[in-house]
Formats: C-alpha cells, sequence, structure tokens
C-alpha cells in the first residue's frame, strides 16, 4: 500500500531537484514529523509558540535558502517553496513563522539593504541567532496601506525618529529585529528601518483570541518617538515599490503555504479514511470518500504545478507581479476548498483537534487573507492583462 507521502507529490515536482536539494527537504520532513507534529496541537490550543525548535531549524539550513551570499545557501526559488510547502503540510503556522522570518524579514534586508547591512545581519539569521519580523499592516490600513500609510519618519540628524501602530505582526513579540515602514514625512515617500525589538519607545502587545494560526504570535507595535540611526535604515528602500518588491517575491511563498496547508488536511484526511470503518470495510473504500480525497489532491495538485512554475521564472528572474497574484488567489482558494472537503470526509470527528484537520481549516483562513486578499490580488492581475486599473 502506498504511504501518504508516496501521494502527496504525485506529479513527482521534487525530482525537479537536485539530489542535494532533495536531501534537504527529506531532512526537513523527519525533524517535522519527529519534533514538530507531537508538539504543535497543544501550543496550537494555547495559542502559544514553541521556541524550542527553533534551534533545530538552524541546523536544517532552510533559511533564506534562495538568497546568494552573505553565509546563505544560495539555492533556488523552486527548493524555497518547497520548504514553505513542506512546513505547511505539518503545520501552517511553522511556515508562517519562518515565511516571516526567512521571506519578509530577511528578504527585505537583501532585497533592499545595503552590501554592509546584509553582511551586518543576514548571517546570523539564517543561523536563527537573530529573529525578525516585518512590520508593514497597520491598525486603520491594510490593503490601502501603499498609498495610506500612517506610521511615519522624520529625519533627525543622523537619525530618524519613527511613530505610529503596526498591526498583525507576526513572531513580533520575541523577534530581536523588526523590519519597520514608515513614511518620510519630507518626500511623502516609504521608507524601511531595521529596529532591534528592545529599543527605547517600542512596545509590542500579543493578540490573543485568534481562530487562526493560533501558534503565530502576532501583535500590534506601538512606536513612541523611537530613534533609529541612518546607518539602520535600509540603504534601497526608497518608496513603496521596493516594499512592493519584497511583497512580489513572499506574496508566491504565500501560494506553496497554501499548496502545504491543503495537503496537510489531505494526509491526515486520508489517513483517517483508511483507519475508520463503517459498515464492515474502511470508509476509504467508499466512493463518495474517494471523491472527496481526488479532489483535494487535483487541488492541490494544479496549485503546486502553478507554484512551480513560477519559480522557474524567479530563478530566472523574469516573473511578475500579477503572476505572483495570480498563484496566490488560485492556491488559496482551491485551499480553502480542500480543507472543507477534508473536514466533512471526517463527519464530526473532522471538528476535533486529536484528529489534526480542524486546525488546517481554522488556520487556512489567515492564509486565504494575508499578503494581499483575493480581491486584491485579483485586480492586480486584471490590471495586468487590461491594462487599466480597478483600484479606488
Amino acid at each position: 500500500m502506498t504511504t501518504a507521502n508516496d501521494t502527496l507529490d504525485f506529479y513527482d515536482i521534487e525530482q525537479l531537484l537536485p539530489e542535494s536539494d532533495r536531501q534537504v527537504l527529506a531532512e526537513l520532513r523527519t525533524f517535522l514529523r519527529e519534533q514538530v507534529e507531537p508538539i504543535i496541537t497543544e501550543h496550537w490550543i494555547k495559542g502559544t509558540f514553541p521556541h524550542e525548535i527553533i534551534a533545530g531549524f538552524a541546523d536544517l539550513d532552510t533559511i533564506g535558502t534562495p538568497y546568494r551570499g552573505y553565509g546563505l545557501r544560495g539555492s533556488s526559488y523552486l527548493l524555497d517553496g518547497l520548504i514553505a510547502m513542506e512546513l505547511a503540510t505539518s503545520d501552517p503556522s511553522i511556515s508562517t513563522f519562518c515565511g516571516v522570518h526567512s521571506g519578509l524579514a530577511m528578504g527585505s534586508i537583501y532585497i533592499c539593504g545595503s552590501d554592509e547591512q546584509k553582511d551586518r545581519w543576514l548571517p546570523a539569521m539564517a543561523r536563527m541567532e537573530q529573529i525578525g519580523a516585518f512590520a508593514l499592516t497597520e491598525p486603520d490600513v491594510g490593503s490601502a496601506i501603499a498609498g495610506g500609510m500612517e506610521t511615519t519618519a522624520k529625519r533627525d540628524g543622523d537619525s530618524w525618529i519613527l511613530n505610529g501602530q503596526k498591526k498583525w505582526i507576526g513572531n513580533a513579540t520575541f523577534a530581536d529585529l523588526l523590519i519597520v515602514w514608515a513614511r518620510d514625512v519630507a518626500d511623502d515617500n516609504v521608507k524601511g528601518f531595521v529596529v532591534p525589538r528592545e529599543t527605547a519607545g517600542v512596545q509590542t502587545e500579543l493578540i490573543e483570541d485568534k481562530i487562526s494560526l493560533r501558534a503565530v504570535q502576532n501583535a500590534t507595535i506601538t512606536l513612541s518617538d523611537v530613534r533609529v540611526a541612518e546607518d539602520d535604515r535600509l540603504q534601497n528602500a526608497n518608496s513603496f515599490e521596493d516594499t512592493a518588491e519584497v511583497l512580489r517575491v513572499t506574496r508566491a511563498g504565500v501560494a506553496w503555504q497554501a499548496a502545504g496547508c491543503a495537503r496537510g488536511a489531505y494526509r491526515y484526511a486520508r489517513e483517517y479514511a483508511l483507519e475508520r470503518e463503517q459498515f464492515g470495510r474502511p470508509i476509504a473504500s467508499f466512493q463518495l470518500v474517494q471523491e472527496h480525497l481526488v479532489t483535494i489532491l487535483t487541488n492541490t495538485t494544479a496549485s503546486v504545478t502553478m507554484c512551480a512554475r513560477l519559480a522557474q521564472l524567479q530563478d530566472q528572474g523574469h516573473a511578475t507581479d500579477s503572476q505572483s497574484a495570480m498563484a496566490k488567489v488560485f492556491a488559496t482558494m482551491r485551499m480553502r476548498e480542500s480543507v472543507g472537503h477534508a473536514r466533512e470526509l471526517m463527519g464530526g470527528n473532522g471538528i476535533l483537534l486529536e484528529h489534526n484537520v480542524g486546525r488546517f481549516v481554522a488556520d487556512a483562513e489567515a492564509i486565504y487573507s494575508y499578503e494581499g486578499t483575493r480581491e486584491i490580488n485579483t485586480l492586480i492581475v486584471g490590471r495586468e492583462i487590461t491594462g487599466h486599473s480597478a483600484f479606488v
């Protein structure tokens, strides 16, 4: 009988990787099965983060994989995407933690930082000695952040003074470095700053009572006359277009996460169907149950193949905003549908956390919304194919 891992990669996408990269994925998979999955449900219930796993990630060499130089691995975006998907297959909260640190925080420094700044921060972040967070979204501004950012930055000699609030910032309660985006009051352009969390004037408040990604430590950050040195301003972040370049790359990562979330639900639903007996035989032998499983697997396979092609375009330097947006829209829609099939297959047991699928159903809701809602990403693609912007 085939195992769940045999069927998850139904089109053998991993075979596109060299053997060394496949070994990285295999080691990550083992780590997740042995170190993360046995403890993650308890943390999800309590709304806590398993800090004890961070050291294990440092040994896996899976952080900042597509970045070259500065002590980083310099592999492909395809490997990076498959890592994000593998993480989400075990648990979307852990995938989000890594996506924020490796993709958004390290990506901001890699894309927008000077060589000196990359040397200063990236090697330690890759070793997980310093954890990053990405502070863009605000309490009153989400999708309209490009034109409505309220957090301000004011030049004061060799420093900048930051004031404002950020909301939904993953990792913020324990991160060492906050990548804060603020509007320069002098030229009205968005600039990026690397702010140590312990800086005077920085306050973080954990957002509680979430129904999704409960192990992710999202926080509201309040910045009150926070002084940041000019040396800590990202030297190549001079407008929101530079911020958008980071988001274009990481939006593709969210598409991979969505595929992984759906795969995680499929994996547990399949195991349940093989073990659960009704009317004297496993429910996996019933036609309607098989239809659920095939629908989920088809959805995830289609999402993965789209993401794999997008990763190839990224590696060639040809990926566009609209291509990343399309992948995010498609993968998250298919994810939402797929986790519903998985829960339905399990009947009433589908709402019990002991069977795991309920965690993926809830986590899918956050993945569906962050890094641009379905509507916003749809309009990005619509603008590309029509030449007309439908944004307000």
